[in-house]
């Protein structure tokens, strides 16, 4: 006789929680637990497996996810109503735990674009980048004149023309943290691998002044970056013919780019999760983590970010830092959180969101330790500041919000040329020049939208695929999307909205 599917997990033997794999009706018997419950449990959610104190620490992945409101028996759901977020593990012990990765037995690799500066692309776009909210507009109206007049049909080796509008540059400090921080976006925007070539617009009075970005630096050379204002050239429809002509000359370089192998280790992978649910930290996060690790033992980099949402989980990844200062810079990023939260009149446990509890999760903590599977086990070899170029290979931690668009944007800034993002309730965004692979964390949500999903993950439970062959396959799917496989968000023409800066400081 066929033995019954388990239909609880215990993560770890120290959890104080099991979670439901399957929607559980009130009275039936769940796995890990010898009473009937008491009542109805969804799909992703906790069950107390032992009798909890008020006040005891709950336990998920044998780490504190939160402190018990209330007495919690065996078989009771735990969620919101009786779990919240008290203390949690602050025993940073820096690089205690760093553990160099084997090297990979072979040699792999993809078909990118090779740039003069060295590194190499998975995309070859004409990006027109904006100083400035109020040359947005514009730089629409030239990428849509470019297309309506065909421009590029005689270039088949230019994947399009991106516009980069956002809502900021102007109205700002011009010597804060807000300002460093957005010029770091655009400098990084401007010297991606994914744009064979730039042209960047600005309306001429702004804050963020063209020939500031420009400098006396060499953002791109070859004669792949032009620049113009809206003012200089005359206003809207004379900058619309100056950008025509510019694209044109533009186009031409861009051509010359074609595909050619190049090592794994050159591709840069953006790890994001959002819409997370209970399923997160089982299926979709620690398998990513396993590619991560993978690219990693090829020469590659991964990219972790979210720092609000690692909240909680610093202390794992301290412990993988490569050194004592490697283990405190990311310290002191999470304590510029809390401080930054507190004087806006925040507080780190504002995760997780509606839609994130829906899904089972109750606590930022818990979140977080979900979500920093991810980074897989690799050394944590830096930290970088919001779109800080990385200049380092292997595991790395760029400081971000958790806010979807925002963090991405930080680690296209950085350099990823790859991105891989996580979604339990199910996501969808692009984001132009960088392919994005979405991997769903359950099969339910998989089946829903799978028009928008790459992968499903779900399949770990619902079929008992292994994590590691769920890291092969995603590990697989990265180098097919950057030798040029379109991602569904591609294929759907995701991109256009989705470049957040992160806006620090006063508006003014």
């Amino acid at each position: 006789m066929a033995q019954a599917r388990p239909n609880t997990i215990l993560l770890n033997a120290q959890d104080t929680v099991v979670v439901a794999l399957q929607d559980i009706a009130a009275g039936e018997v769940a796995t890990h637990i010898e009473t009937p419950l008491p009542g109805q449990i969804q799909q992703g959610h906790k069950i107390a497996c032992k009798d909890v104190d008020k006040g005891d620490h709950i336990i998920r992945y044998g780490q504190i996810i939160g402190q018990a409101t209330r007495n919690i028996r065996a078989g009771e759901h735990v969620h919101t109503h009786n779990l919240g977020m008290g203390q949690h593990n602050r025993d940073y012990q820096h690089a205690e735990a760093s553990q160099p990765l084997p090297a990979a037995n072979s040699e792999r690799s993809f078909m990118g674009y090779r740039r003069s500066t060295g590194k190499v692309g998975t995309r070859n776009y004409i990006g027109i980048l904006t100083s400035v909210n109020c040359s947005g507009s514009v730089a629409r109206f030239i990428a849509e004149a470019a297309e309506k007049s065909g421009l590029l049909d005689d270039y088949p080796n230019v994947d399009g023309i991106v516009p980069i509008v956002h809502g900021t540059g102007c109205g700002m400090s011009s010597s804060d943290e807000g300002y460093a921080t957005l010029f770091r976006t655009l400098s990084g925007y401007a010297q991606h691998s994914n744009f064979a070539a730039i042209l960047l617009i600005g309306l001429g009075c702004e804050v963020m002044q063209i020939a500031d970005l420009v400098g006396d630096r060499k953002m791109r050379t070859g004669g792949d970056l032009r620049y113009m204002t809206i003012q200089q050239s005359g206003g809207t429809r004379k900058t619309i013919d100056a950008g025509l002509a510019e694209l044109k000359a533009l186009a031409e370089l861009a051509n010359e780019a074609v595909r050619s192998p190049a090592p794994i280790s050159e591709i840069t992978v953006g790890m994001q999760c959002g819409g997370s649910d209970g399923y997160s930290g089982i299926t979709a996060n620690p398998a990513l983590g396993l590619a991560s690790d993978m690219l990693v033992r090829h020469g590659g980099t991964t990219i972790l970010s979210e720092t609000s949402e690692i909240y909680g989980a610093e202390h794992l990844l301290t412990r993988r830092a490569v050194s004592v200062d490697v283990g405190e810079k990311l310290i002191e990023r999470v304590r510029w959180w809390e401080d930054y939260t507190a004087r806006n009149g925040g507080e780190m446990d504002n995760n997780p969101s509606p839609g994130n509890k829906r899904g089972g999760l109750t606590t930022i903590l818990e979140k977080s330790l979900g979500a920093a599977a991810k980074g897989g086990a690799a050394p944590l070899v830096d930290v970088y500041k919001f779109g800080e170029s990385i200049d380092k290979k292997g595991f790395v931690f760029m400081d971000s919000p958790g806010f979807d668009p925002c963090s991405v944007t930080g680690q296209i800034a950085s350099g990823a040329n790859i991105v891989v993002f996580t979604t339990g309730r199910g996501s969808v965004s692009g984001y132009m020049p960088t392919p994005c692979i979405k991997l769903a964390t359950n099969s339910e949500m998989y089946q829903r939208m799978s028009e928008d999903m790459d992968i499903n993950c779900g399949d770990i439970v619902s079929e008992n695929v292994s994590l590691e062959a769920k890291g092969d396959e995603i590990f697989e799917t990265i180098i097919r999307i950057a030798s040029g496989e379109k991602s569904k968000s591609e294929e759907l023409g995701f991109g256009g909205v989705e470049f957040v800066p992160w806006q620090i400081g006063a508006v003014m």
